[in-house]
């Protein structure tokens, strides 16, 4: 009888642990801490906090400096020639007022132009993606010290009165490109302090190097075919469609107010008055913009110095210009002299020409070696620099207006210089 008993309570021991046994305290500790977790995110879900203004405000900064860099970036990559120029300016004022050794840097422009460029949309896209986001801030950091110093140094010193950092599309005075720097610097800090709101990265691990691998072919391809021929977008006054003796003219007459003054009473006029008890303090020009040309530069001279110009924006004009006879690619002239000699054949009656920068002598011998047909004159080299992005390149006129444009590499046919002139605007 005890036996089984015994027997009894020993298996009903084992069947019941001591730390499963039932302990009031303890139940009710863990019935209590349940009630304050669920009453505790109850509360806090009906008390959500709004949008954190900080955390809206590194959003809004992280998305403007990456579309910033993108679009910057772009529109240097459009016009790498004009970025390479821009850069040369630089090296030439360096050279004199830091060292010789900046000179060097002259013969690698147009590289140096599609790395940095290139590198500006990378950048740009890593922020945009959020690749990388602390490796990609501090060269973000690296390139912003650098432009605010050029900035800086331009505006101060007057050095370079353009600073190019968004092409020919957006022109900046020196200050103002200061300026922009310093609130792009400002966009930096911003982002870089408050990183904890942008935690997600949308590409990471192969697909995020995959994806940054096929930006860069793409910003680093787009800068070298527009190298090798012409700016996908041309924001010069001698592009495609302008007519160049009607932008040497001003759009409209200049609009004056005077500022007048007569016994202590100061008034401003739109037309100068008769009454000569007005005394004159200043004037005013109400459109700046429009009673001023476009194009102010733009003159063509013979070897003895006498004007063509005028005679150059008459009738159909198929215009060569070499714009540096030591940096022109000679291997294209055998093309170029072969078109310009079939204008001769041409209907649309058709004058080849050439314009170059350099001197007399030299060009007369550069002509002779290369068998350059047809008369040649003179121009101002940043003035042919910016007619046309191409050593050499040929220009189509038709009474002035610019009818296309061809870079060495993609010389055309007789008969696609005549279809050109048939274009209206």
């Amino acid at each position: 009888m005890q036996t089984g008993l015994l027997r009894h309570v020993q298996q009903n021991r084992a069947a019941n642990p001591p730390y499963l046994k039932p302990n009031f305290a303890r139940c009710l500790a863990v019935w209590y801490g349940l009630t304050l977790s669920y009453a505790n995110s109850n509360f806090q879900y009906q008390n959500a906090p709004t949008p954190h203004l900080l955390r809206t405000i590194t959003r809004v900064s992280w998305f403007l400096l990456g579309a910033l860099f993108v679009f910057s970036g772009l529109i240097k990559l459009n016009d790498p020639v004009g970025t390479a120029i821009k850069l040369e300016e630089y090296f030439e004022v360096f050279a004199v007022d830091f060292g010789s050794f900046f000179l060097y840097f002259k013969g690698i422009a147009r590289t140096l132009s599609i790395l940095l460029s290139s590198m500006e949309v990378i950048l740009g896209v890593a922020l945009l993606l959020r690749w990388h986001m602390r490796y990609v801030m501090w060269v973000l950091l690296g390139l912003l010290v650098f432009f605010t110093f050029l900035t800086f140094y331009s505006a101060a010193f007057n050095k370079v009165t353009d600073c190019g950092c968004f092409g020919d599309f957006i022109k900046l005075t020196p200050w103002t490109s200061f300026a922009k720097d310093v609130f792009l610097m400002v966009l930096w800090a911003v982002v870089f302090f408050n990183q904890r709101f942008l935690r997600h990265a949308y590409v990471q691990g192969t697909q995020g190097i995959m994806t940054m691998t096929f930006v860069s072919a793409i910003a680093i391809g787009i800068g070298v075919r527009a190298l090798g021929h012409l700016p996908y977008f041309d924001f010069l006054p001698y592009k495609v469609g302008n007519d160049i003796g009607k932008l040497m003219k001003p759009a409209e007459p200049a609009r004056y107010r005077y500022t007048m003054t007569r016994n202590g009473e100061t008034k401003e006029f739109e037309q100068y008055p008769t009454d000569t008890t007005w005394q004159y303090q200043a004037m005013t020009v109400l459109n700046p913009e429009k009673s001023l040309p476009v194009i102010t530069d733009f003159e063509v001279s013979d070897v003895n110095g006498n004007s063509y110009t005028g005679d150059l924006l008459k009738g159909n004009k198929l215009v060569l210009i070499v714009q540096n006879t030591n940096k022109t690619d000679r291997d294209r002239f055998v093309a170029i002299n072969a078109l310009m000699t079939a204008t001769a054949k041409s209907r649309k009656n058709i004058t080849a020409l050439t314009i170059t920068s350099t001197s007399p002598a030299k060009f007369d011998a550069f002509r002779h070696d290369v068998n350059l047909p047809g008369p040649y004159y003179f121009a101002d080299a940043t003035v042919l620099k910016s007619i046309i992005r191409s050593n050499p390149g040929l220009v189509l006129l038709s009474n002035g207006v610019v009818q296309a444009k061809y870079h060495y590499h993609d010389i055309p046919e007789l008969f696609e210089v005549d279809k050109a002139l048939a274009r209206t605007f």
